[in-house]
C-alpha cells in the first residue's frame, strides 16, 4: 500500500512539473540544442521597407525546428562581394551567406564553401533545372542552393513597339529609340555570341581560350560601329538609359529584374518585358545571347553547426522562401514547382528572365582566365564610342581585343 501511494505521489509531482513548465519534455526549450548561426545577405533582404525577408525566413525555420534553440546573428554582404570577404577569413565569416555563382571558384579555391550532397543535393536537383544546378557545380560537386537566375533582358514601351517589333533589334530602331550598355562588358558580348564566337569552348574548357578574333567577330565589330552611329541608338551608361526612359527620349533598355520596380513606376501599363531580340547581320537573323548565372545560398565549410547551416540554406532556397522573396522584393523564383504556378508563370517579368536563361543566354564561365576578358571587351566598346575604332581598322582592333582576352594582361 505504501509503495503504491509513493508511486501515485511521484506521478502527480511529475504532472505538476510539466504543467508549470518546470519539467523536461521532448522538444521543450530546456532540452533544445543551443545553436548560433551567423547569416549574411544584401541589406535589402533585411530592410523593414522591403519586408525583412531574411529575418522572416529565419524565424520560420526556427519554428520548424523546436529541437534547436537558434540564435541568429545577421550581417550585410551582397551576393557580388560576399565571396571576397568569406574567402579571406572563412573562420570569422557567416555560417550561411548569399553569393553569385561567378564567384564560385574564389570560394572553392579558399576552401570556404561546403559541398552539398546526399538527400540535400537530391532535393535541389529535383526542384531546379539542370542548367541552373550546372551553374553551381564544379568538379561534379554541388556548392549552393539556387534562389534565382541572374541575367538581363529587354524592357520596352508598349505604346511604341509591338510584340512583333521587339523580336528584332533593327526593326525596333526603325520605330523608336533603343538604349544599350554598349561599354559594359557584361552586355556587349551578346552580339559576338550571336555570330558564333565562344569563350573557353563550352565555358569550362579553359585551355581553349577566347575565340573572339575570327572573321565572324570582325563582322560583329563592323555591325556595332553601324549600330553606334544609328541616330535611334543611345549608349546606356551611368543611368542614362533609365533617365531617358523617364523623360520619354528612350523607348527600350536592357537590364535585369533589379530595375523592374523603377521601370514599372515610369511606364505603368505600357511596360513590356521580353527575352533578347535577334539582330540583322549581313541580311541574316542572329540571336543575341546574354551572360547568365545564378544567385545561391552557400554554407561556410568552417561552420560549427554544419547540419543546421545546410538545412537553413535549403530552407532559404525552398519554394516557400522564394515565394516570399518574389512577393517582397520581386526576386524572380527558379524553383520548378513555383514556376508551374499559373499566377507566377503568367508574370511577363518571370517569363522574360527565365526565357532568357533557358533559350537566349550563355552560362558565364567561371574559369580563372575569364578575368582577362572583361577589360578588352569594355575597351572595344569605348573605342567605337570615341571614334578610334572604325570600319577601316575593325579587323585589326578585333584581333587586338582577342589577343588581350587570351593574355594575362592587356598589351
Amino acid at each position: 500500500m505504501r509503495k503504491k501511494l509513493l508511486c501515485m505521489l511521484t506521478a502527480l509531482l511529475a504532472l505538476a512539473l510539466v504543467l508549470t513548465g518546470c519539467g523536461s519534455t521532448e522538444g521543450a526549450q530546456g532540452s533544445a540544442e543551443k545553436v548560433r548561426l551567423m547569416v549574411w545577405s544584401p541589406s535589402e533582404d533585411q530592410s523593414k521597407d522591403s519586408g525583412e525577408w531574411l529575418q522572416t525566413c529565419c524565424e520560420q525555420f526556427a519554428q520548424l525546428h523546436p529541437e534547436w534553440d537558434i540564435t541568429f546573428v545577421y550581417g550585410v554582404a551582397d551576393e557580388a562581394t560576399a565571396a571576397s570577404t568569406v574567402s579571406q577569413d572563412p573562420s570569422a565569416s557567416a555560417d550561411v551567406f548569399l553569393f553569385a555563382n561567378d564567384t564560385l571558384t574564389t570560394l572553392t579555391d579558399a576552401g570556404a564553401l561546403a559541398k552539398i550532397g546526399g538527400k540535400y543535393a537530391d532535393e535541389i536537383l529535383a526542384t531546379n533545372s539542370a542548367a541552373l544546378t550546372d551553374s553551381l557545380t564544379l568538379d561534379d560537386y554541388l556548392y549552393g542552393v539556387p534562389f534565382t537566375t541572374n541575367t538581363w533582358f529587354m524592357y520596352y514601351d508598349k505604346s511604341v513597339f509591338s510584340e512583333e517589333d521587339v523580336k528584332n533589334l533593327d526593326t525596333m530602331l526603325e520605330k523608336g529609340v533603343v538604349s544599350f550598355p554598349f561599354t559594359n562588358s557584361w552586355y556587349l558580348p551578346a552580339f559576338y555570341f550571336g555570330n558564333g564566337c565562344t569563350l573557353f569552348g563550352d565555358g569550362t574548357q579553359e585551355e581553349l581560350g577566347a575565340d573572339f578574333g575570327g572573321e565572324n567577330a570582325v563582322e560583329v565589330t563592323n555591325y556595332l560601329i553601324d549600330l553606334y552611329n544609328n541616330p535611334n541608338f543611345v549608349v546606356d551608361a551611368d543611368g542614362s538609359g533609365m533617365a531617358g526612359l523617364r523623360d520619354g527620349s528612350i523607348n527600350a533598355i536592357f537590364t535585369g529584374s533589379w530595375d523592374a520596380a523603377s521601370i514599372q513606376e515610369i511606364l505603368g501599363d505600357n511596360m513590356g518585358v521580353a527575352a533578347l531580340p535577334t539582330y540583322t547581320l549581313n541580311g541574316e537573323q542572329k540571336q543575341m545571347y546574354a551572360y547568365a548565372g545564378s544567385k545561391a545560398i552557400g554554407v561556410n565549410s568552417h561552420s560549427k553547426y554544419m547540419v543546421q547551416a545546410i538545412q537553413l540554406a535549403i530552407y532559404l532556397g525552398s519554394a516557400e522562401a522564394q515565394q516570399l522573396h518574389y512577393e517582397l522584393r520581386n526576386v524572380i523564383p527558379c524553383n520548378t514547382e513555383l514556376l508551374a504556378d499559373p499566377a507566377i508563370a503568367g508574370d511577363e517579368l518571370v517569363a522574360a528572365q527565365n526565357d532568357t536563361f533557358d533559350s537566349t543566354s550563355v552560362l558565364q564561365p567561371f574559369v580563372a582566365s575569364m578575368n582577362n576578358c572583361w577589360t578588352p571587351v569594355e575597351n572595344l566598346g569605348k573605342g567605337i564610342r570615341n571614334g578610334t575604332i572604325t570600319h577601316e581598322n575593325a579587323a585589326e582592333q578585333t584581333a587586338a581585343m582577342n589577343d588581350a582576352m587570351n593574355s594575362n594582361g592587356i598589351s
